[in-house]
């Protein structure tokens, strides 16, 4: 009988030994098997975002009467009211008719009636002696005094007929004046900013002049040989800066 229980006793005691190290082997297993906590990475803050600069907008091109010094204005027309300003033999531009350019963007584009003058006097049409041909040459000079293009008017004169218009302001029958324009050639050219980027100059070379009774050439610098009339420009504006970015 003590036998026996001791066997039970040493069962039960061996029993309990198995159950603690199947205990602590499914212990140190889960402790093998278990991942270590993942490590965490905090990414960067967002950079603050950068405004692009500012471009300005080309603007649309504009046309409209140019800025015009004339040294020897010959008056207004009595029909139309347009201004006609003499072209004079010379050579220093700034003694020609200045033409200013605004602020612009590209190139100019100038355009102006250029005219023969010629001096009215009713006796010679009486006397079938008012012909003269008139061919009159200019120049287009930039204001560094660069010669940018020639250009030239040729027309004929019989009779009144053969005026542009009469000019007020003289002391002649109805106040005219005895000058006025005749013939007509369309001037355009384009000035690009290489060629002249604050203005131009208008001035006389040559003219040529024939009568019933001879032809002369006039080339000394003072003379007034030509006139021009509504002189135009034709430009895109330069861009306004933009405003600077107000600081928050």
């Amino acid at each position: 009988m003590r036998t026996a229980a001791l066997i039970l006793i040493a069962a039960l005691a061996g029993s309990s030994v198995l159950v603690a190290l199947g205990a602590e082997a499914r212990s140190a297993k889960a402790a093998q098997t278990t991942k270590p906590p993942a490590a965490t990475t905090k990414k960067p803050a967002p950079r603050p975002a950068t405004r692009k600069p500012a471009t300005a907008k080309p603007r649309p091109p504009v046309t409209e009467p140019a800025m015009v010094e004339c040294p020897l204005m010959l008056g207004e027309g009595v029909r139309d009211g347009v201004s006609y300003c003499e072209v004079v033999i010379g050579r220093d531009p700034l003694s020609g008719i200045v033409i200013r350019f605004p602020p612009h963007q590209g190139s100019v584009t100038l355009t102006f009636n250029l005219h023969n003058r010629h001096t009215y006097s009713e006796e010679q049409i009486k006397a079938n002696r008012a012909y003269h041909h008139y061919t009159a040459t200019i120049g287009v000079l930039a204001l560094d005094n660069t010669l940018l293009s020639r250009y030239y008017v040729q027309n004929e004169f019989r009779t009144s007929a053969d005026l542009v218009d009469r000019i007020r302001g003289g002391s002649g029958p109805g106040g005219l004046k005895a000058v006025a324009p005749t013939g007509t050639e369309p001037i355009t050219i384009v000035v690009t900013e290489d060629d002249a980027k604050d203005g131009v100059s208008i001035l006389g070379e040559t003219l040529s002049v024939v009568r019933v009774d001879g032809v002369d050439t006039f080339t000394a610098p003072g003379r007034p040989i030509a006139v021009i009339s509504n002189v135009m420009l034709e430009y895109r504006p330069a861009p306004t800066k933009p405003a600077p970015a107000r600081r928050r």
